[in-house]
């Protein structure tokens, strides 16, 4: 059965004083002979073409063309794309032009599921696509765009031949078992299985990074009331965001920000202070402060370390901070004597800051950044960003495991076998060697109509 025909536009909203319509498919050009003022057939490839759009002798727009011959397209398929202005009215009308000589609407991210199915890339490249769109910082354009060219897909490829001749070697041993013929050095094949184990589960941890990039990280900021919350992240910000009082209980509502440090994204949310209160609005701001906690990747517990006491903050660690993430932090430390200063830097856990000290704010960001996302990793590395493949990784990985466990115990290699396959497969799955419609209908639905 031949392909339909597709179209939609291209261009994003609100339009500027471009709009760009995308057609790809057998009869792209042919549809478009119908409408264009010029003949495209024998026109150069990538070579764009100014001329009229009309309907029925009505003259359209006046637009620029460009043909993208079979192959050499984004699809790898006959395409055409046409620039017109801007008008919502000349963008319908186009579009009305071409589902009337044949091209259907596209469906969310058929362009570029025709692109992966035409193997102009392959599955996780495909995704990457949406993650470009996506980016918001450098940090995350850097990641998405190393993933679209290929990084991520090359150390999967070389994964998986690795693993192909591991596979191999033990089943051609198994074909030959009763000649008792060995293939492969037992020694020499746990070590490739190791390596290939310690490789995944460095893209597996990078994944806490390579979210943060994509997503941002959630950062609450929490304690008593006049504990410096406030302070602290107007400090952060460098810029007067939250109301600052010496009255307990200023703040009544969650106030939230977006700074970036270092490539990410950092979402902070200055709570209401936590304490028993019987004023109505300051418990419904309690209640939201701790739903922030619940749902914050980092709670930063700030304290005047002037004031409270080592069993206070105890008390609060058992009360709002456990099973969380979390960094103590003594404010006001411009006020402490030399006793509390070395009383409470005897607990290394404890971090004392004066917000107005340019080095201490330095260090508080450090701290968030390194709690929250992690050290060794750089968005100039290969990293895990997206969930759907960190999953399959972490599955390849326990196949891998038992392979490793397996030959350190002399098992038979129909077993070792049967877990390395598992483990190709779900590798597989990440780069589209292994696919399923549903697979590739749940990835391709979330994808921007156009694209």
């Amino acid at each position: 059965m031949e392909k339909e025909t597709i179209c939609a536009i291209a261009t994003g909203h609100p339009s500027g004083a471009i709009s760009i319509i995308r057609v790809s498919g057998p009869k792209s050009i042919e549809i478009a002979n119908q409408f264009f003022s010029r003949k495209i057939e024998n026109s150069d490839t990538h070579k764009a073409l100014f001329g009229l759009w009309k309907k029925d002798n009505l003259l359209i727009d006046e637009v620029l063309l460009t043909p993208f011959k079979h192959g050499s397209s984004f699809t790898g398929e006959e395409s055409i794309e046409v620039a017109c202005h801007a008008s919502a009215y000349i963008v319908q009308e186009i579009l009305n032009c071409l589902n009337q000589a044949g091209a259907r609407m596209a469906e969310p991210g058929e362009f570029t599921l025709r692109a992966y199915m035409n193997g102009r890339m392959d599955l996780s490249q495909a995704e990457a696509v949406a993650d470009v769109i996506a980016s918001q910082n450098a940090a995350a354009h850097k990641v998405a765009m190393n993933q679209l060219r290929g990084g991520l897909s090359n150390e999967l490829k070389d994964l998986r031949e690795k693993l192909i001749h591991f596979a191999s070697m033990v089943e051609l041993e198994l074909d030959f078992g009763e000649e008792d013929v060995e293939f492969a050095d037992r020694t020499e094949l746990l070590n490739l299985v190791t390596n290939v184990k310690a490789y995944v589960q460095r893209l597996i941890d990078s994944f806490k990074f390579g979210n943060a990039i994509k997503n941002g990280v959630p950062i609450a900021l929490v304690g008593r009331p006049n504990a410096g919350k406030s302070t602290v992240l107007n400090a952060l910000l460098q810029e007067e965001r939250a109301i600052v009082s010496d009255i307990p209980g200023t703040t009544r509502d969650t106030v939230e920000e977006v700074f970036n440090h270092k490539g990410v994204s950092f979402r902070f949310m200055d709570t209401a202070g936590v304490r028993q209160s019987s004023d109505f609005v300051e418990q419904e701001g309690i209640k939201r402060s701790l739903e922030k906690i619940a749902r914050a990747e980092l709670v930063v517990y700030l304290f005047d370390a002037s004031e409270l006491s080592p069993a206070e903050v105890q008390e609060d660690q058992s009360a709002y901070l456990l099973n969380r993430n979390y960094l103590l932090i003594g404010t006001k430390k411009d006020k402490l004597s030399d006793e509390q200063q070395k009383a409470w830097s005897s607990n290394e856990n404890i971090h004392l800051i004066y917000v107005k000290d340019d080095s201490d704010r330095a260090q508080l960001l450090n701290l968030i950044y390194a709690k929250s996302v992690g050290t060794g990793f750089d968005e100039q590395t290969t990293i895990i960003s997206n969930a759907r493949h960190v999953e399959k990784l972490e599955k390849a990985l326990i196949s891998l495991v038992n392979a490793e466990t397996a030959l350190k115990n002399q098992i038979s290699g129909d077993f070792v076998a049967m877990d390395i396959r598992q483990a190709m497969y779900q590798i597989g799955q990440i780069t589209g060697d292994i696919s399923t419609d549903d697979l590739l209908g749940n990835i391709f639905a979330k994808f921007c109509i156009g694209k």
